[in-house]
């Protein structure tokens, strides 16, 4: 798929995610704007799925381990076809299959996830039974940037280095914020790279806006058959909405009905 034909996916699931989570008045839109392009790759370009056979044993995996960023994930599942748009106003209602964090009623879940830290960690389970069970599935696992204050994450990336899970790929959306400030502020990461270096992990950073470097950093995820790789994907919270873009603000509300308007038009220029 060419790359404009995915910024017009990637601009359909923002314009889904400001909708969502205003009539759902919660959320988090910020964090789902800044991994919006990554997600829509993903499900567009780079897994192996199959919205008409959601269970079949040869798909690739996907972990969704900032959970809080379920919306974007939802307008990607929804447009591929797992399940219909229509559905996408039901997010966070009671009874709906869209609740505030993913969950495996819903078609295209592979994990109900929500307690930051312990994605990676499902994602290596799922990696090395893919391994035992001979499959050429590939498991992609999404984490946040504050996420990797969380010591469960560490013990993950020791381990995934130590069994050499090559089918594992995972992405940090690097946006510099979280719920209390900066991840500077709150308890500075860096240098992110060189940690997960030391850890044993082939590491790639790019933006994780162009579609164009995000394209051959998964390429080279395949490419190695070493080791873990992880994607460093620096990126804008709030990014499509020029009020949001960098505001921590919107890390856990819903827009206002005049925000709304004022999103929705720089979204449908």
């Amino acid at each position: 798929m060419d790359d404009k034909r995915l910024q017009e996916i990637a601009h359909k699931v923002r314009k889904y995610v400001i909708e969502m989570t205003f009539n759902a008045g919660s959320g988090h839109p910020g964090g789902s704007l800044s991994a919006t392009d990554v997600l829509t790759f993903l499900y567009f370009e780079e897994m192996n799925v199959d919205p008409a056979s959601p269970d079949y044993p040869e798909r690739d995996r996907f972990v969704l381990c900032k959970g809080h960023s379920a919306p974007a994930l939802y307008a990607v599942l929804a447009l591929k076809g797992f399940f219909p748009e229509e559905e996408l106003k039901t997010l966070r209602k009671l009874g709906s299959r869209l609740q505030g964090h993913p969950e495996r009623t819903l078609p295209g879940i592979e994990v109900g996830t929500g307690s930051l830290g312990q994605g990676l960690s499902i994602a290596l389970g799922i990696a090395l039974a893919a391994r035992l069970d001979k499959r050429q599935s590939r498991v992609y696992a999404l984490m946040g940037d504050g996420e990797q204050q969380e010591g469960q994450v560490w013990e993950a990336a020791m381990a995934c280095a130590h069994y050499k899970v090559s089918n594992l790929c995972a992405i940090v959306d690097k946006n510099r914020l979280q719920i209390d400030g900066s991840t500077d502020e709150v308890m500075d990461i860096e240098p992110l790279d060189e940690k997960y270096k030391a850890f044993g992990w082939n590491v790639l950073k790019i933006d994780g806006h162009s579609f164009t470097e995000i394209r051959k950093a998964f390429n080279r995820a395949r490419e190695c058959k070493e080791c873990p790789t992880l994607i460093i994907a620096n990126t804008i919270k709030g990014k499509g909405v020029s009020f949001m873009e960098n505001s921590l603000e919107f890390h856990g509300r819903a827009l206002t009905e005049d925000e709304l308007k004022r999103a929705l038009n720089e979204l449908l220029k």
